[in-house]
C-alpha cells in the first residue's frame, strides 16, 4: 500500500506536457510512433504519462534484450496490446519485427510507442524499417508554458535562462546543482553519442568544439573560423555540426529566402537549444554573471529561439523559422512561416520602447504582406500591442499567438 501511495504522489506531482495532446493525435493514427528529443528531456515519461494501460519495457533490461535478440518476432507476441519500448535501438533486430508485426496483423493505430536515448541509432533503424508505418513527435525540454503549471517557476528571466529547462533540474526528490548536473551530462553525451561516431582520439578536440560552438550561439555560424581555431577540416566541422544537431543539442537557423530584391546571406546561425547548458559551457554560473556578460543579448536570443521550436515541436510541426538578414546588414531576429508569417525581433530589455521596433516595422514595409505581423520579444512582464506591433513578455514566448 506504501508503494501504491507513493506511486501516485510521484504521478500528481509530474509536469502535464504539452505535446501528451500531440502525442495522442499521432498515436491516433499511426501505427508505431516514435519520441525523439535529446537526452533527459522526459521522452519516457511522456509515454507512460500518456498511455498508463500500455505495459512498459526497456531494453536497458539485459534478460529482455537477450530474449528480445535472439527471437524478436515471438517477442513482440508476448504484448497482443502493444507496448512502450524504451531504449529500443539497443536491439536493431526489433525494428523489422515491429514492421512484420504491423504488416501482418489487423491495422491497430497506437500499437507500439518507441522512444530511445541515443537519437542517432534510434533514427536511422526507424528510417530503414519502418518508413511509412510512424509518426515522429519531438520532445524537447520544458517550455515555459510548462514550467508555469508547477512551484518551480523562477520569478526573473534571467534565473530561468541560467537553470535551463532539463526536467531533471525541476525533480524536487534529486536536488541537482545545474552546474554538477551539466559537466556530467556533457561527459554522458560524449561517452554514449558521440564517441561511436567519430575517431576516438578526436573526442577531447570534439569536446572543445562544442564549447566553441557555444561562443556563436545567437551568432551566424563561421565554419572556417571554427576549423582554423580547432585546426580541423571544414568538412570535419560539418558533420560534427550533423552531429550535436541530430542529438537536439544545437539548431540551425536557415536564411529567409523570400528575398524581397535583397542580396542575402546564405549562412545560417546556430543556437543551442536550452540555455542552460549554453551558460555552463560559457562558465557563466551566476545571475550577475550572465547579466553582465557580453553574451547576454546572444543567449536571450537563443532563449526566444528555443522556446519557439518547443511550441512548433510540441505541435508535431517542422520549426519553420529562418531569419532575415540582406548584405547591407539589415536584420531581422526570426521569422516564422506558420499560418500567418510572424517578424520577430528578440530584445533584452524589459521596456516596450518604440526603437525596439524599428527592424520589423521596416521589414513589414518591405514585404508589404497583410498577412505578416511584427512582434517583439522582450524581457519585461505585460504582453501587450503598440502601434500594431505585439510585446510579447518573456512569460508567453511558447505561446504568444493562437494559429486556431
Amino acid at each position: 500500500k506504501f508503494r501504491l501511495l507513493l506511486f501516485f504522489f510521484k504521478v500528481a506531482f509530474m509536469v502535464e506536457r504539452i505535446a501528451k495532446k500531440t502525442l495522442l493525435r499521432l498515436a491516433s493514427q499511426f501505427p508505431v510512433v516514435a519520441i525523439t528529443g535529446p537526452r533527459q528531456s522526459g521522452k519516457s515519461t511522456l509515454a507512460k504519462m500518456t498511455f498508463p494501460q500500455k505495459k512498459y519495457i526497456t531494453m536497458d533490461d539485459k534478460s529482455l534484450r537477450e530474449i528480445a535478440k535472439a527471437n524478436p518476432n515471438d517477442f513482440l507476441l508476448a504484448f497482443p496490446d502493444g507496448a512502450i519500448i524504451d531504449e529500443v535501438q539497443k536491439v536493431p533486430e526489433l525494428f523489422d519485427a515491429i514492421k512484420n508485426y504491423v504488416d501482418n496483423t489487423k491495422f491497430e493505430a497506437g500499437k507500439f510507442i518507441l522512444t530511445g536515448s541515443s537519437q542517432f541509432k534510434l533514427k536511422e533503424n526507424i528510417s530503414d524499417s519502418l518508413a511509412g508505418r510512424v509518426a515522429f513527435i519531438k520532445l524537447l525540454p520544458f517550455s515555459i508554458d510548462e514550467l508555469k503549471l508547477t512551484e518551480k517557476m523562477e520569478e526573473n528571466p534571467y534565473q530561468v535562462i541560467l537553470k535551463g529547462n532539463y526536467p531533471p533540474l525541476y525533480d524536487s526528490e534529486k536536488k541537482f546543482i545545474p552546474e554538477d548536473w551539466f559537466e556530467n551530462y556533457i561527459e554522458t553525451y560524449l561517452d554514449l553519442d558521440v564517441k561511436e561516431h567519430i575517431n576516438i582520439s578526436n573526442l577531447h578536440t570534439f569536446k572543445k568544439f562544442v564549447q566553441i560552438c557555444a561562443l556563436y550561439s545567437g551568432q551566424m555560424l563561421s565554419m572556417d573560423s571554427i576549423a582554423r581555431n580547432l585546426g580541423i577540416s571544414a568538412p570535419t566541422v560539418k558533420l560534427w555540426l550533423s552531429i550535436l544537431e541530430s542529438s537536439y543539442i544545437i539548431h540551425l537557423l536557415e536564411p529567409d529566402f523570400d528575398n524581397l530584391g535583397k542580396a542575402l546571406v546564405k549562412t545560417p546561425k546556430l543556437y543551442f537549444i536550452d540555455t542552460g547548458l549554453l551558460c555552463n559551457l560559457l562558465r557563466i554560473t551566476t545571475m550577475e554573471d550572465l547579466i553582465l556578460s557580453q553574451h547576454r543579448g546572444a543567449i536571450v536570443e537563443t532563449f526566444a529561439i528555443s522556446e519557439l521550436l518547443k511550441y512548433r515541436f510540441n505541435q508535431g510541426r517542422k520549426a519553420n523559422l529562418s531569419f532575415f538578414r540582406d548584405s547591407k546588414g539589415f536584420e531581422v531576429d526570426t521569422i516564422a512561416n506558420w499560418n500567418h508569417t510572424f517578424a520577430i525581433e528578440i530584445k533584452s530589455s524589459i521596456e516596450t520602447e518604440e526603437k525596439l521596433s524599428a527592424n520589423t516595422k521596416k521589414y513589414l514595409n518591405l514585404r508589404n504582406d497583410k498577412n505578416c505581423k511584427g512582434a517583439i520579444f522582450y524581457l519585461g512582464n505585460i504582453s501587450l500591442t503598440v502601434n500594431g506591433i505585439k510585446y510579447v513578455s518573456w512569460r508567453d514566448w511558447g505561446n504568444f499567438i493562437d494559429e486556431g
